[in-house]
Parts: structure tokens; sequence; C-alpha cells
């Protein structure tokens, strides 16, 4: 028979517990209940506004609703630029289950080497990171059948310009985020931009939306940006300067038109160019937008200005006598030539033949103060006012600092420097009737207001001299237009390399108007370094103004001001020409 225990004989029941023992122990539970209701108390409603804010960090997100970026159109309203829907590839490097073969085809349609996306999928970061952003469209279909896991699909836009590289300097370009690193896209790109909205949503691990915990914000917008450019215009600009840059193995080369009433920019075209939504392998010679960032020893283009300031000055008349015999003149040292000795000259016969030396007489009739107020008035050495990124100053040195040879040299063009926009902004002068008249890149159908710097009277004398430089005994009888009376100069400059001038590189300009008694537009032309053997103004550049002139003014639905008569040429005059 087993022996029972008997608890109650055991001593330690026996013994009496102290009282304080019981009352510690009640008192711990008590204060432990205590202090977890005032732990609650603390979490739930003083310091809930903390853990809230713990918790939105961990879960909650804010959702930026992008803001329709504004088109960018001619003046006509054709589009220069848009947006248009575009893939763009994320993952979670985490979740991403696929074989080799499945991550060779991915990196095949995402353009990358296997190695950058396996780089990509094995990050710290390893719950988001972004493979591809705007991708193609057919590349994207092929991605999303792979089916892979942990690879998702967000839908972007990016910008798509139907003009490509004929208006790549003026439109520019946007990067992947959608904001303006270019031309317009840049100037204007607060405007294009608009304001984005905002949703404030609960996520869950896989960046899936849950729950909405904010009223949203709407997104505002960008606005529309019409510019003065008509797009055929620009094309056929772009056209004509690419096939001549070619045909003569330019290095590069320039072509300006704008509307002498309103001030508008009607085109801005710069040859190497490049296609905004294609910069792969852009370099910067194709980027340069050389009309307005480059500026040269314009030549002779400046021989109307010098005499349009002796004319105002009451230094000279039109029929006024230079002697510019033998053709070479020296002064300080350097002697200053002429093509060929044209003995005596009008101040029209001067422009006529573009003389250097019939030039330089004409400025030593006046100070350096003269002529440098002149010139700044003009807008030489002075930064362009255009709503336009990188436009340049140029260089005109004080007057004090100039020696007799630099003013004697400044008269046709050597010894300062300005753009080819510069350059056709000056003309503005002499087609508006004397007045400098501010220019736009935004479209504008009120005649722009100018600050007198000619007379009318002085203004109409040069358009006179450009239209016989631009007609048979003139330098420019290759800018002869059909149709329509023309006036212009053309300008041979030698290039300056370090401190001397290269004996064997040209850039060849011209710059003129049309009609010439109401000029409606200026077209300002430059070819840089042509190396075909024709080099002169006049036989270059002269005849990319002539087709441009015609096609601008027949598009503007301008009326021919000259008679055309048909003419049928025998072989022996064919032989002559």
């Amino acid at each position: 028979m087993r022996n029972s225990v008997r608890y109650s004989a055991s001593p330690l029941l026996a013994s009496k517990t102290p009282v304080w023992r019981s009352k510690f122990i009640v008192a711990a539970l008590a204060l432990g209940f205590a202090g977890l209701a005032v732990r609650a108390a603390h979490i739930q409603v003083f310091g809930n506004e903390f853990f809230q804010r713990q918790g939105e960090v961990r879960f909650a997100r804010t959702l930026e609703l992008p803001a329709n970026r504004g088109r960018i159109m001619d003046r006509n309203g054709l589009i220069l630029a848009s947006n248009i829907p575009s893939p763009s590839f994320w993952a979670i490097p985490e979740d991403v289950v696929a074989s080799p073969a499945q991550l060779a085809e991915l990196a095949r349609l995402l353009e990358m080497p296997l190695p950058e996306l396996q780089k990509k999928l094995s990050l710290e970061d390893k719950s988001f990171v972004w493979l591809k952003r705007q991708v193609d469209d057919a590349a994207a279909k092929k991605i999303i059948e792979l089916n892979l896991k942990g690879i998702y699909e967000r839908k972007e836009y990016k910008r798509q310009y139907p003009d490509g590289e004929a208006t790549a300097h003026v439109v520019g370009f946007t990067n992947v985020e959608n904001r303006g690193q270019e031309g317009m896209e840049l100037t204007f790109d607060k405007d294009l931009s608009g304001r984005p909205g905002s949703r404030r949503v609960i996520k869950d691990r896989l960046g899936r939306v849950v729950e909405d915990i904010r009223e949203q914000v709407p997104p505002v917008d960008g606005r529309d940006l019409q510019l003065s450019i008509d797009s055929k215009v620009q094309f056929f600009a772009y056209q004509k300067l690419r096939d001549t840059v070619m045909a003569h193995k330019a290095k590069a080369g320039s072509v300006v038109v704008l509307d002498s009433i309103t001030g508008e920019v009607l085109a801005l075209a710069n040859y190497p160019s490049y296609v905004p939504d294609k910069r792969k392998n852009l370099s910067g010679e194709q980027l340069r937008n050389r009309a307005l960032t480059d500026t040269f020893e314009p030549g002779s283009t400046m021989k109307p200005i010098t005499v349009a300031m002796a004319l105002e000055a009451g230094r000279v008349t039109p029929r006024t006598v230079i002697e510019t015999g033998p053709g070479r003149y020296n002064i300080g040292g350097f002697t200053i030539s002429d093509t060929h000795n044209y003995g005596s000259l009008t101040v029209e016969g001067v422009i006529q033949k573009s003389s250097n030396v019939g030039a330089l007489k004409i400025a030593q009739k006046m100070s350096p103060h003269e002529m440098w107020d002149t010139y700044t008035a003009l807008g030489y050495g002075q930064k362009p006012q255009i709503q336009f990124p990188g436009a340049v100053t140029g260089r005109v040195r004080p007057w004090k600092t100039w020696r007799p040879v630099e003013q004697a040299t400044m008269s046709y063009g050597y010894g300062l420097s300005a753009s080819l926009f510069q350059m056709a902004h000056s003309y503005t002068s002499f087609a508006h009737n004397g007045q400098i008249i501010p220019v736009t890149m935004l479209k504008s159908t009120e005649p722009a207001q100018g600050v007198k710097v000619f007379s009318p009277d002085n203004a109409h004398a040069i358009r006179r001299m450009l239209q016989m430089a631009a007609a048979p005994g003139g330098t420019g009888q290759l800018a002869q237009t059909v149709g329509y009376s023309v006036g212009g100069k053309s300008g041979t400059a030698h290039k300056q390399v370090g401190k001397s001038y290269a004996s064997n590189k040209y850039r060849s300009w011209f710059t003129g108007m049309a009609p010439i008694d109401t000029p409606r537009i200026i077209v300002a032309v430059m070819i840089d370094e042509p190396s075909n053997g024709q080099y002169y103004g006049g036989l270059v550049a002269a005849p990319v103004f002539s087709e441009v002139v015609q096609q601008t003014l027949r598009m503007m639905g301008v009326q021919p001001d000259v008679s055309v008569k048909p003419q049928i040429l025998t072989n022996s005059a064919k032989e002559s020409f």
C-alpha cells in the first residue's frame, strides 16, 4: 500500500506568509496595469500624432499627379512639341524571379548590357529600382509578355518632336523627368510644366494603393506656347542650309529669318543639327545653336553700317566721291587692300564694290566715340534681348582704347565680333525706316515699336546701296530673286586661329532684305569654313539667301514687286553665262 502524502503537514504550508509580501505583489500587479493604461493612453490619446506619423512613414505615400506639359506650336498652330504616353519599367529586386535566359532577353529589350541589369537587381535597396524609363512601345509589349515576377510597368509621358532636326535648336528638348533642358523648352519650362497635383494614399509592399487618406489636389496643366516660327519657312531654310554646307564641304552654317515689321523670328536654323527625341550619340557640335551662341568677325556686312553712321553724322552723302586708288592704304604700319584698284568711287560705289579702303576712309571722318555709340545702339557688344538661352554678347571694345588702325579695320568688320542673330537684328534699322526694333520668338501681330538710330531718308539711302550691291556690278549678284527686289551685303572674313588669322579658313556671310522698297523680311546666312574651292560670301551664302527669300515671301503671301519676263536662253548665251 502506497503511503499517502499529507501536504497540510508540509513545513512550507505550515509557515506563515508575511503580509507585506502579499501587499507587494498586489501593488506590483496594480502598478503594472496602471503603467500599461498610461502607456495605452499616451499612444492612443496624447502621443497619437507621433505614432500615426511613424505609421505613415512606413505605409503612406504621397503620389504626384503630374500635370500635362503644354504643347509648343508654330505661328500657324502646327505642333512642334507634345506629350505622348511612354511605358517605364521598375522592379522590386528581392521579388524578381527569372531564369538566366529571361534576364538576357530582358536586358536586350531594355537595350542595356546584361551586367548592368544584374547590377541594378543586386542593389542594397531591395524594394525599388528603375530599370529603364520611356521604353519604346514595341519593346514594352515584349517585356510584358515575359511575365516576370517582380518586374512592373508604369505609364509616363515623353516629348515628341514632329519636325525633328529642322526645329531642334529652336524648340530644344526635355530630360526624362520632362523638364526643359535646351531651347524654348528650357526658357519657358515653368509655363509649360504647369503645377503637379498630389494624392495621399496607403500602399502595400508591392506598391499597390490600398486606401486614399486625404482629398486629392488636382494638377494644373501647363499652358501651350505659340512661337513666331513658321515651321514651313524653318524647314525650307534648314534644308537649303544643309544642302549648301554639304555641297561646299563646310564645317557648319546658320540662317536667321526676321519679320522686319513685327520683329518676329520666322526661322532660326543651324547645321549640323540633331533629332531632339533621339539624343543617344549627341555631340556638342550638333547641340550648338550657332546663330545665337557663336560670334565671328562679320567682315564686309558691316560696311553699310559704317556708311549709315557717316550719313547720319552729315560727313558724307551717297554721291560723295571717295578716292580708293591705288587699292591699298597704309596705316599704323599695316597695309589694308582691296581686291582691285577701284580708283574714285562714290559712297554708293564703296558699298557696291565692297571697298575696304573706301570704308576706312569714310570711318576716318568720324570719331571713335561716334562709331561706338552707333554700334551700341544697334545692339553690338550687348546680349540680345530675346527669350532664348545662351545668346551671347559679342565684343566691341571701349572706344577710348581704339588705335587708328583698329578704327579702320572695324569699318569693314574686323576687330569686333557679333553673332549672326545680332547682325540680322542690326539690319532692322535699315528695313524699319531707321529704327532698331525688338525681336521676339513668340507670335506677335502688332508692328514693333523701335528706337531711332538713323533717319528714314538715310535708311532708304542704305537700302538703295544694298540693292546695288546685290545687282549686276555688285558683289552679291547671286542673291537676286525671281519676282522680288532684294538688297544685301556679302561678307568674307578670315577665321582667327589663336592670335593670328588662318590664310585658308573663311566664314562667308550674306545679310539682306526684301522687297527693297518696303522690306517684309530680313535674312542672314553664315557658312563656316567652305572648302570646296569657293569661299566668298557672294558665291556661297548669297544663293541660300536668294532661295530662302523667294520661298518665304511666297509663303507669306507677299505680292511680287518685280515683273518676271520669260526668257529663252540660246546655246551661246548659256555658254557665256
